[in-house]
C-alpha cells in the first residue's frame, strides 16, 4: 500500500468510527473546537517543507542511525540541498517501525504487522544506507569506524542512534542484557515467557505483553484476586507516559470483562510525581483516584525473582541529618530500604542508556548521552556534529513528537553552518504525549521547557477525549509514515 493510500484508509476509518457515533468528521471536529485541524481534514502535509529554494552548498553528511529521527533528517536534507551527499549507517533493516504502536499491540488493539516497515521503502533517492554499526568515533579527524572494519569520513556528523534498554541492570534479569526496541528480543521473550513479567519497550515484548495480560484477565475473571504492578526507572526513558498507558489499558481490558474488582493495580515510579508538568500531574492523579489505582513514589525496581514472583524496589526518601553551624542548616540524608512486592503481572519499564560505543566515546558525555545545545542541537564541543532523538542530551525530548520538531531545526542549522551563517533555528522543547487513559480515550499532553501545557488547539488539554483516541489509533502512524519520513511534516 502506498503512503498516500494508507493515509486515505486511516481517514476512512476515522469517518467510519465517527459515523457510528452519528457524526461526520467535520461536525466532530467542529464540536471539539478543531475546525483548523487540517491533519484530520485530509491535508497530507501537516507542515509543508519551508524551504522555498534548495541550497547549493555541498558537504559530506554522515548520519548514525536509520530510525525515525535519522531517516526523517536524511529526507529533509535531501529535499533542502541541490547536491546532497548523505550516508546513513544503520544495522537493522526494520529500523523505522512505528514504535509508539507498541502500547496498542500490548493491549490487543494493533498487531505487530500494523507497525512494521521496511527501512528501504523510506530511504530518499540518492541517500546511501550502509548496513553496519558505528563503533568508533574520531571527531578530531572527522572519521567513524564500523563493526565491519570500514572507516567513513565526513564534513558533518548527525547522531540519531537511539538508546539501549538495560534489562541487565535489574537483578535476576542480568542474562537478558541490553536490547534495542527493534533488535533481537529472543533473550527477553524466552526469559519472561509465561512468567507474568513483560515489557512493551521491545516490539516482540509488546506482543508477549498482550499474551500475559490476557492470562491476568482470565485469572481475574475466574475470581482470583490478582496483583498487577507497573514500574518507572531512575533513568531517562523514551516516551515517559508509556508506563502509565499500559496500566490504563490493563485496567480498561479488565473492566471490559467485569473482572476489575478482582485486580489490584499499583504504579511504582522512581520519581515523586506523575508528570513533570503540574497540570498534567494533577489530572493524572484524579484519573488514578477515579479508577481506584494505587501508587507509591520513590520506588526504583532493582530486582525480580521470576520463580517466587517477587519484585524488589529501592524505596528512598530524604531525612534531616546533622546540623551544620557554618551553613546554619541541617544536612539532608537520603535513606534507602528494599521493599519486596509480590505480583501476578509485572510490567517493567527498563533502565535506559546510550549505546556504550557512543556514550563512552569522545562525542559522548559523563552521563552517556550526546551533549548538545538544547536549542540548536549542535554538539557542545564539535561544531560539525549534531544530534537528535532519544540519544541527544535534551531535556524532555525522547518522543516521536519531539523528533518531529527537532529534525527541522537540525536541518536548518546544518545548512546555515554549511553556508557560514549563524545558527538561528531553535528547538523550544516541544513534546507531545498522547496519554492513553482508556480504550477510546486519550489526554493529549503537549508542553515545552516552560513546563506548562502548550495545547495546539483551543481545548482543555487535561481532559480525556475520544477525538484524540482517533488521532492516536488511526492517524499518527500514517502521519509519521507519510509526513515525517518524507521530511515534510
Amino acid at each position: 500500500m502506498s503512503n498516500n493510500n494508507e493515509l486515505k484508509e486511516a481517514l476512512s476509518l476515522v469517518d467510519k468510527e465517527l459515523k457510528n457515533k452519528g457524526l461526520s468528521r467535520r461536525d466532530a471536529l467542529k464540536v471539539a473546537g478543531l475546525g483548523s485541524a487540517t491533519f484530520l481534514m485530509g491535508n497530507t502535509e501537516v507542515e509543508a517543507a519551508t524551504v522555498a529554494k534548495a541550497s547549493d552548498v555541498k558537504a559530506k553528511i554522515l548520519i548514525i542511525g536509520g530510525g525515525l529521527a535519522g531517516i526523517s533528517t536524511a529526507a529533509r536534507l535531501s529535499n533542502s540541498l541541490s547536491n546532497p551527499d548523505i550516508t546513513v549507517i544503520e544495522p537493522n533493516p526494520k529500523s523505522v517501525s512505528y514504535q509508539p504502536g507498541n502500547t496498542l499491540i500490548a493491549a490487543g488493539v494493533y498487531t505487530k504487522d500494523d507497525i512494521m516497515y521496511d527501512t528501504k521503502d523510506f530511504v530518499p533517492s540518492g541517500v546511501k544506507v550502509i548496513k553496519d554499526k558505528a563503533i568508533e568515533f574520531d571527531p578530531e579527524n572527522n572519521k567513524v569506524k564500523t563493526q565491519n572494519g570500514e572507516t567513513f569520513d565526513y564534513d558533518y556528523l548527525i547522531v540519531a542512534a537511539g538508546l539501549k534498554l538495560d534489562f541487565g541492570k535489574i537483578q535476576g534479569l542480568e542474562d537478558i542484557g541490553e536490547l534495542t526496541s527493534l533488535g533481537d528480543a529472543s533473550k527477553l521473550t524466552s526469559k519472561l515467557k509465561n512468567s507474568g513479567v513483560c515489557s512493551i519497550y521491545s516490539t516482540d515484548g509488546a506482543v508477549d505483553t498482550w499474551t500475559q495480560m490476557q492470562k491476568l484477565i482470565q485469572d481475574a475473571k475466574a475470581g482470583k484476586n490478582v496483583e498487577a504492578i507497573f514500574t518507572h526507572p531512575n533513568t531517562p526513558i523514551k516516551c515517559g507516559g508509556a508506563p502509565k498507558k499500559i496500566m490504563y489499558l490493563t485496567n480498561s481490558r479488565l473492566e471490559e470483562v467485569g473482572a476489575r474488582k478482582n485486580a489490584n493495580l499499583t504504579f511504582y515510579p522512581n520519581g515523586g510525581s506523575m508528570f513533570g508538568v503540574k497540570e498534567y500531574h494533577e489530572a493524572i492523579l484524579e484519573q488514578f483516584k477515579a479508577r481506584d489505582f494505587n501508587w507509591h513514589y520513590n520506588h526504583n525496581l532493582i530486582g525480580v525473582d521470576l520463580e517466587k514472583k517477587i519484585a524488589t524496589f529501592d524505596n528512598f526518601w530524604d531525612e534531616k541529618g546533622e546540623y551544620d553551624p557554618d551553613l546554619e542548616e541541617y544536612d539532608i540524608v537520603t535513606k534507602h530500604k528494599n521493599v519486596e512486592v509480590p505480583y501476578d503481572f509485572l510490567h517493567i519499564t527498563p533502565p535506559m542508556k546510550a549505546p556504550d560505543e557512543i556514550g563512552n566515546s569522545p562525542i559522548g558525555s559523563g552521563k552517556g548521552w550526546v551533549p548538545v545545545n538544547k536549542e540548536t542541537l549542535q554538539h557542545v564541543k564539535y561544531d560539525n556534529i549534531f544530534s537528535l532523538g532519544d540519544i541527544a542530551a535534551v531535556p524532555m525530548g525522547k518522543t516521536g513528537g519531539s523528533v518531529r520538531k527537532q529534525y527541522k531545526v537540525l536541518v536548518d542549522n546544518i545548512i546555515s553552518s554549511m553556508e557560514g551563517k549563524a545558527l538561528t533555528a531553535k528547538y523550544d522543547g516541544y513534546t507531545v504525549c498522547p496519554l492513553i487513559t482508556d480504550i477510546g480515550k486519550v489526554m493529549l499532553a503537549e508542553f515545552d521547557w516552560s513546563k506548562k501545557p502548550t495545547p495546539s488547539f483551543p481545548l482543555d488539554p487535561t481532559v480525556e477525549r475520544y477525538v484524540w483516541w482517533l488521532l492516536k489509533v488511526y492517524m499518527l502512524k500514517p502521519m509519521t509514515q507519510y509526513g515525517m519520513l518524507s521530511g515534510r511534516a
